[in-house]
């Protein structure tokens, strides 16, 4: 439970930078503050997951993956498995997805939060249901330099594109419009402070 405390507090000391923000925010809230189990699959219709926007470190690049379950350049990111440390689960997943072995993280603090729709789909020969995932999203930084690999069985590449690139790499629109672009925003915000 102290764990679920510490995140529940990193969550409402995240300021929300839109209205999708705000009102997801008093969503996961909600769900969490009701003891609602949320850091395993287990829950069928929603839970916790951890994802990234890696950047160069002078911020000219984005990493994304070929995700092969939605068939689209995505951000990289998991679900959760029972961590509660929601940054762990993003740095793990970066590495995994990626092959770096060298990320980190540019804040400890949450840099966006999404609730996300998930389609039905099978997985290893098993339908799992249309659900949420309550997703956390850390900035993290990596060298471009550094040699990637895909991960089998997840995704079929991995590479750099600019912001505006790796926005228009995505054939998802929802996440076009609504979370790479934002991403993207706060990024120039706070280059720009």
């Amino acid at each position: 439970m102290e764990k679920t405390d510490k995140l529940i507090g990193d969550i409402r000391r995240f300021t929300p930078w839109n209205e999708q923000e705000e009102r997801d925010k008093a969503e996961i809230l909600r769900r969490l503050e009701s003891g609602e189990e949320l850091f395993y699959r287990s829950n069928l219709s929603a839970h916790l997951t951890g994802s990234s926007w890696i950047v160069s470190p002078d911020r000219t690049k984005v990493l994304m993956a070929y995700h092969l379950l939605y068939d689209s350049w995505s951000w990289l990111g998991g679900h959760c498995d029972g961590e509660t440390d929601i940054l762990g689960t993003a740095l793990r997943e970066a590495r995994e997805e990626s092959g770096l072995s060298r990320v980190r993280p540019v804040s400890r603090g949450i840099y966006s939060l999404e609730i996300l729709c998930v389609d039905g789909h099978e997985k290893k020969g098993v339908y799992v249901p249309s659900h949420l995932h309550l997703n956390l999203t850390y900035l993290l930084e990596a060298d471009p330099e550094e040699p990637l690999r895909a991960r089998a069985g997840e995704n079929r590449d991995v590479k750099w594109f600019s912001p505006e690139g790796a926005v228009e790499a995505s054939t998802e629109p929802w996440f076009r419009e609504r979370i790479y672009s934002k991403l993207n925003a706060k990024l120039l915000f706070t280059a720009g402070s």
